[in-house]
């Protein structure tokens, strides 16, 4: 056990070619074959000891000519992700659930109801918030879910470019005022309210690519995604573990760390979301794309703030 702590072994030989070395290479190909650990040989002298190396390829051996080349092979090795088991263990979702509002659905945009009951039965964290269409029922749901909070408009796709976004909301008299301002923008049909979290923004999505299934997505989120466009994507399903990889393969990982001060973001919380999104689009082929931008994580949770998911059967 005095090799417990040493994961491979480099053996550098060289020769003037002055002497035959067949026997030495036949001792370290037999030696390679035979030890628990790797043993890597580099030969720098594959010029004047050719016949040597030849025999040693011919018999199944494999060698570096350069220590160089030995180093960065290394450097990639150790920088590639372990690979993934055959069978990663997958989370568990209530496929019942998603079938049944799929099954349901029309092709088109979900109403937030539908993305709500997708979103419990996948087991992804969300930010509590209802939907009314009527003052006196906002009013009510406000007294319910508690201030501060998010006021969104129902309908338009892009909320913040048609004034449908109003955050930091304290009181009734806002509620109000903002309800009547929203349900006078065009195609709102309802206004939704949502507890209103702090955290860092963060993005998961996931869009069907014919003949490959779901790809999905992650990285910083809000107007970060389109400023930095630094996103990874992965085939679904994705293990938790695959999806930490891409996580901290962002080139934003620093932010999602936590910087100067800056809440961190749970990463195994965020690698789980990934993870269940995946699954979901696995249950349900009908998703064409999703978008939960932004969640909102901190040191605790990862929680979906605002979703979109469209159908196409």
């Amino acid at each position: 056990r005095d090799f417990d702590n040493i994961d491979g072994i480099a053996v550098i030989f060289g020769s003037p070619g002055l002497f035959p070395v067949f026997d030495v290479y036949e001792v370290l190909r037999e030696k390679i074959a035979t030890s628990p650990k790797p043993i890597y040989p580099i030969f720098p002298s594959s010029m004047v000891v050719k016949e040597e190396i030849d025999e040693f390829v011919r018999k199944g051996g494999v060698y570096f000519p350069y220590e160089v080349n030995f180093g960065n092979a290394l450097c990639k090795i150790y920088r590639t992700p372990a690979p993934q088991p055959a069978e990663p263990a997958l989370p568990e979702v209530d496929r019942k659930r998603i079938r049944a509002v799929v099954d349901q659905a029309e092709n088109g945009y979900l109403s937030p109801e539908q993305i709500h009951e997708l979103l419990d039965a996948a087991g992804i964290a969300r930010a509590k918030e209802g939907v009314a269409d009527k003052e006196e029922e906002i009013v009510g749901l406000a007294r319910q879910i508690g201030f501060p909070l998010v006021m969104k408009v129902v309908g338009p796709v892009h909320k913040s470019d048609v004034g449908g976004v109003t955050l930091n909301v304290r009181d009734e008299a806002t509620v109000r005022s903002e309800f009547r301002r929203m349900m006078q923008i065009k195609d709102t049909h309802a206004v939704m309210l949502a507890q209103q979290l702090s955290g860092t923004e963060v993005f998961i999505g996931a869009k069907r690519e014919d003949k490959f299934g779901h790809m999905v997505l992650c990285g910083l989120g809000g107007i970060f995604i389109e400023v930095l466009k630094d996103v990874k994507a992965g085939l679904a399903p994705i293990a938790q573990p695959e999806a930490l990889d891409m996580i901290r393969s962002l080139k934003s990982y620093k932010i999602i760390q936590g910087v100067r001060g800056q809440e961190p973001v749970n990463e195994q919380k965020f690698a789980e979301a990934v993870s269940r999104v995946s699954m979901l689009v696995k249950v349900a082929p009908e998703i064409f794309e999703m978008d939960l931008n932004p969640l909102l994580g901190n040191k605790e949770n990862v929680v979906a703030v605002d979703a979109r998911i469209r159908i196409e059967k």
